[in-house]
């Protein structure tokens, strides 16, 4: 039956079309007045861009966006450091007691986070970084970064190990084996942690919530969408707007640099 040979891609279409209706709905509520949100009126009759100018200037999205690109950014940077250097340890090194750190890395992988956030804002609250960007910033580089430490180790435990002895008979050390000749290797990796850890610190929401309660004009971009929830009444629109606003960078990073995010995965499994 020649059907049955359309009938993955129907399943596939249908798949798609659940996945995107949410967005869609978004979307279409972003531009939508009130009394149209209200009225369960799914297509809009006509483009109402109130809503975008609330999320961005009565909302305060112009800081909070900022706040979210600073936090962001600077999690990456230290991710990329930290989680890639201890990955070519791990991937590249024989030493005592290795199966027993890369089973226990394994198995934290599995923790949730939220059962860390008490001790989290204890330590950050002693460190004096309470209500700062910076408290928020190694908060967020403190969790869920060891599957990428995983994902550095098994693509650099597939690279040739001539590579690590021509760079050790050149006179390289471990840091400039490391940085000059394995690291630009792993780009696929790299962009890999790129992508993960942007769309996990951008939407990131309970631990800035938590850190700056004190200082609100220290919000994300994802708690400034709870704001703009208020005790009596709750600007729907707004709140649509100001998602689409922020998912705009998620989508642009994710289109720009997929090709290298599924390498990195199919690379780093492979390994």
């Amino acid at each position: 039956m020649k059907w049955l040979r359309f009938f993955p891609h129907l399943v596939l279409a249908a798949a798609a079309i659940l996945w995107i209706y949410p967005i869609f709905w978004m979307l279409s509520v972003s531009v939508q007045p009130e009394e149209a949100f209200f009225g369960g009126q799914l297509w809009p009759s006509s483009l109402d861009l109130s809503s975008y100018e609330r999320a961005w200037n009565a909302g305060r999205f112009d800081r909070y966006f900022m706040n979210s690109i600073i936090v962001t950014s600077s999690v990456i940077l230290i991710t990329l450091f930290i989680t890639a250097i201890s990955g070519y340890a791990i991937g590249r090194y024989s030493f005592k007691g290795k199966g027993i750190v890369v089973a226990i890395l394994t198995a934290s992988v599995f923790i949730p986070a939220e059962s860390s956030i008490i001790p989290i804002f204890q330590l950050i609250k002693e460190l004096g970084l309470l209500n700062s960007l910076a408290g928020v910033i190694f908060a967020e580089v403190g969790g869920g970064n060891i599957l990428f430490v995983l994902l550095f180790a098994g693509y650099f435990r597939q690279m040739p190990k001539e590579l690590q002895e021509a760079a050790t008979m050149d006179g390289c050390g471990y840091i400039r084996t490391f940085a000059s000749v394995m690291l630009p290797l792993a780009k696929p990796v790299i962009v890999t942690v790129i992508v993960m850890q942007f769309i996990w610190s951008w939407n990131s929401f309970l631990m800035p919530l938590v850190l700056t309660l004190g200082k609100p004009e220290l919000r994300t971009v994802a708690v400034g969408l709870y704001a703009l929830k208020g005790e009596n009444i709750v600007d729907w629109t707004g709140i649509a707007a100001g998602a689409a606003i922020s998912l705009v960078p998620v989508i642009v990073i994710f289109l720009f640099l997929q090709r290298y995010f599924v390498s990195g995965l199919a690379g780093a499994v492979k390994g």
